[in-house]
């Protein structure tokens, strides 16, 4: 049996579910789905988005209304969630939830915009310091060989072949050296891009501006991604970008597991590989 998990950033959930959100949810044939810029109290969004029917719903928001925020849309209730970092500076931001479905660990994550509120770039500091305090905490999980991803906007294009126009943007939020290099650091320890795993071509984007026609053009970054350490990448089998997918200026990334991704080792049928002493 395959496993599917996705990522979303819905640009705010309540203008996502006007333009057609649960009925791509229930079509989705997903186990799991990780929405990022929710920016809604549970208590506004409506019935059917607060309450669905044959999902466990979990809303993280962020202290400011109308801002950030994350959510989780599961076919099965986790073993565990967790939302605070512990860190004031990000959970007042609801940025970050962690979910237990058995062995698997599922980061649905949030990462800042380096840009202030006049496209000053003075946030970069913020995003910078949340990128190295998250990848810190995992990295011991990651060196024990747990099966982990991490999902979300991660407000960066890696490499060049991520944006339509790399040379325009080096001195943009999003693909400034000291963003590539905090990302990159991540790939360092080890962690694994899924989508370039198994394509490494370009003009694949996930995200458009909403000016000039963008993505009519194609003319995108990539930024959402799904990572995972190399104890789950053995189990996973596909990585996808539906670009087809509206209802925001972001599309949904996923990747499709085996299944016995949750099981522990040594429960049957599940393999063997990967597995540290």
């Amino acid at each position: 049996m395959a496993m599917k998990v996705v990522s979303w950033n819905v640009n705010g959930l309540r203008a996502c579910a006007t333009k057609g959100f649960m009925e791509w949810l229930e079509s989705s044939s997903a186990a799991v789905v990780g929405l990022q810029e929710v920016r809604a109290l549970p208590e506004q969004l409506p019935q059917n988005v607060r309450e669905p029917e044959g999902w466990y719903n979990h809303i993280f928001a962020a202290q400011r209304k109308g801002y950030s925020g994350v959510g989780l849309f599961m076919r099965d209730e986790p073993d565990e969630i967790v939302s605070e970092l512990g860190i004031e500076e990000f959970d007042a931001e609801g940025r970050v939830q962690m979910a237990r479905l058995g062995e698997l660990l599922v980061v649905n994550a949030y990462f800042p915009n380096g840009n202030g509120k006049n496209r000053d770039l003075s946030r970069i500091p913020y995003k910078l310091r949340f990128y190295e305090h998250l990848r810190t905490l995992l990295l011991p999980k990651l060196e024990a060989g747990e099966r982990i991803l991490v999902m979300g906007d991660f407000n960066t294009a890696h490499e060049a072949i991520d944006l339509a126009r790399p040379k325009a943007n080096e001195k943009t939020s999003g693909f400034r050296p000291e963003e590539r290099e905090a990302f990159g650091r991540w790939i360092a320890d080890g962690w694994v891009d899924t989508f370039r795993h198994f394509d490494d071509s370009a003009g694949n984007y996930s995200w458009w501006s909403n000016r000039l026609g963008a993505r009519e053009r194609n003319v995108g970054w990539r930024i959402d991604y799904v990572l995972a350490t190399p104890g789950a990448m053995e189990f996973v089998q596909a990585a996808a970008i539906h670009a087809d997918v509206v209802g925001s200026d972001h599309c949904p990334v996923s990747v499709t597991l085996d299944a016995r991704v949750t099981r522990p080792v040594g429960s049957p049928g599940t393999p063997t590989f990967g597995v540290v002493a």
